[in-house]
């Protein structure tokens, strides 16, 4: 009977090969769960990627009770938003359908993915760090998950809103690609889901003396402005949607000076607990 491996006995070679069968079943899942997503088309696009398009989409029903609550700016308001999608080439409708799969059998096999990746580092992790693994894939998982809800319900809707009502002249029609419409939705969820990631880079980066609490808190007014920077590139050009994307990262940053504290402290006590 052969004798399993033991992974910290592995060679540089073996552990590439590790890392292969890693991602190539990361891969499987992917594309298994991109084959059913490639089934529900329907549910995929006229739901989900189109659900943005129409007036009745709860973010925008949200802001519009806000607006006239508050009694602020109506443009939440409206009946229809006066653009069209449209494909002009030939494989298009195809292409977009095949890709925006793929991309929700990423998402859906995320945790899978967390799990592969987990499961090639945590061989050269302490026992005690090994016994966090369910809690690094099911954090990491949601924080993804969160990004995704957020970058579909808060930055999709109003880049959508802002760019598909935007005219430079009435003689001028908005009619976007169909590849165009998807790929501001895409990217938006895509970009917000790596996001929310923030706590758990720093948490590795902290884990290895690469970052301390008090470099973060000395360069917070740095990452605000950078944070604002990058709410700007994502969202329309408009204070209030700035704002509204800037909060939660915000929000993570300061739990990323939480975590790096309870880091930092745990190390000390080591280093003194080893002398």
């Amino acid at each position: 009977m052969a004798r399993a491996v033991n992974k910290n006995d592995m060679s540089f070679l073996d552990h590439l090969e590790d890392l292969r069968w890693h991602i190539i079943r990361s891969l499987i899942a992917v594309v298994l769960a991109g084959l059913i997503a490639f089934l529900f088309k329907g549910f995929i696009f006229d739901v989900i990627l189109f659900g943005p398009k129409n007036a009745n989409f709860p973010t925008y029903h949200i802001l519009c009770k806000l607006s006239q609550f508050f009694n602020l700016d109506q443009s939440f308001c409206f009946d229809e938003l006066p653009f069209k999608i449209q494909s002009r080439k030939v494989a298009t409708q195809f292409s977009a359908h095949m890709w925006t799969s793929f991309t929700a059998g990423f998402i859906v096999a995320f945790p899978y993915v967390i799990y592969q990746v987990w499961s090639f580092i945590a061989p050269g992790l302490y026992k005690k760090e090994r016994s966090y693994g369910r809690w690094f894939i099911f954090v990491t998982s949601l924080l993804f998950i969160t990004g995704v809800l957020f970058g579909y319900y808060i930055i999709s809707p109003l880049s959508i809103r802002f760019l598909g009502s935007y005219q430079v002249s009435t003689v001028v029609n908005n009619e976007f690609d169909l590849e165009s419409y998807i790929g501001l939705v895409k990217t938006s969820v895509l970009a917000s889901g790596l996001m929310f990631e923030l706590p758990i880079i720093i948490y590795f980066l902290a884990k290895f003396g690469l970052v301390t609490p008090d470099f973060l808190k000395q360069n917070r007014k740095y990452a605000f402005v950078l944070i604002l920077i990058l709410s700007a590139i994502i969202t329309p050009p408009d204070i209030a949607s700035q704002f509204i994307v800037s909060i939660p990262v915000v929000i993570l940053y300061e739990l990323s000076i939480l975590i790096t504290k309870i880091i930092h402290k745990k190390q000390l006590k080591k280093q003194i607990h080893d002398r």
